[in-house]
């Protein structure tokens, strides 16, 4: 269970840390941040590429500096855009790979959006458990 106090301060630091996005191509910064079994808060924003196919979205950023530091289990997750969008169906799929049916903040620059689920984002998801 994720408090408000945790909620707050997950969508605080998506918004806070997509000011550091890289995106001069799209000019969509975002900024994404996992909340981790630990109360750890991990961010990454888009880092944008003139080779289009080699950027790297916000959520994954975040997902591979978690594991990076050793974590493996994200609780929930905030996504910072101007409009509130949400996570590309790429993002769906690795966040699914250390979460499961975890919040999703989905907020612009403003903290005003939606919350969801990942499942909700991913139906009919495909994830570890389907591999045993």
């Amino acid at each position: 269970m994720v408090s408000q106090e945790q909620r707050t301060a997950l969508i605080q630091a998506a918004i806070e840390v997509r000011q550091q996005a890289y995106a001069p191509y799209s000019n969509y910064p975002v900024g994404a941040a996992l909340l981790m079994e630990d109360g750890t808060i991990v961010t990454g924003v888009n880092v944008e590429n003139s080779s289009y196919g080699l950027t790297i979205c916000a959520e994954r950023t975040a997902v591979t500096t978690a594991i990076t530091a050793g974590y493996r289990k994200i609780l929930a997750v905030a996504v910072a855009t101007d409009n509130a969008g949400s996570p590309c169906g790429a993002c769906r799929q690795v966040l699914t790979e250390f979460a499961r049916d975890v919040p999703v903040y989905l907020v612009d620059g403003a903290g005003n959006g939606r919350d969801t689920t990942l499942y909700a984002l991913l139906p009919d998801h495909f994830g570890p458990e389907h591999l045993h």
